[in-house]
């Protein structure tokens, strides 16, 4: 009997919430066959009004997405993994400096932005602005704001 393959609604993503030397989490895209990847000091933004400091870091293996566990004492990145939040995601847009996805995770939802930013002192260039849009309309989602005022309409 021949299935067909269900087919995945896009690109895999997964944010594992990493609690190492210091609790942070990490941003995984999947890329060229690979998960290219971004710390992330804070909880990812679930609000438009929320922006977040996202360091780019080596890429890792597509099969990573699927890892939590603890990373023994000695090795690189020791400490507890978990997944925070996982889905399917799609790029609007993808240049050096700037990566529009739609995200379709358990957690987040919606339009969100990748913005390189450079640090003057040093010219590094790994770091990067991540943070939900205001404008929702590439999802048919409705604004926030416009959300946030019919629930304020029905109360």
């Amino acid at each position: 009997m021949n299935r067909k393959k269900k087919e995945e609604p896009g690109l895999i993503y997964v944010i594992q919430k990493h609690l190492a030397s210091r609790l942070h989490y990490d941003l995984r895209l999947e890329e060229d066959g690979v998960l290219k990847s971004w710390a992330l000091p804070k909880e990812p933004p679930l609000q438009s009004a929320d922006k977040r400091l996202a360091v780019e870091v080596e890429d890792h293996p597509l099969d990573y997405a699927k890892f939590q566990g603890t990373i023994p004492e000695g090795e690189y990145g020791a400490g507890q993994v978990e997944i925070w939040d996982s889905g399917y995601y799609q790029p609007l847009h993808r240049d050096q400096n700037i990566k529009e996805i739609l995200l379709q995770g358990k957690k987040l939802k919606g339009v969100y932005t990748l913005v390189r930013i450079k640090d003057r002192r040093q010219d590094k260039k790994n770091l990067w602005l991540f943070f939900k849009n205001k404008n929702q309309a590439k999802t048919g989602l409705k604004n926030e704001k416009d959300s946030n005022q019919k629930r304020k309409q029905k109360t």
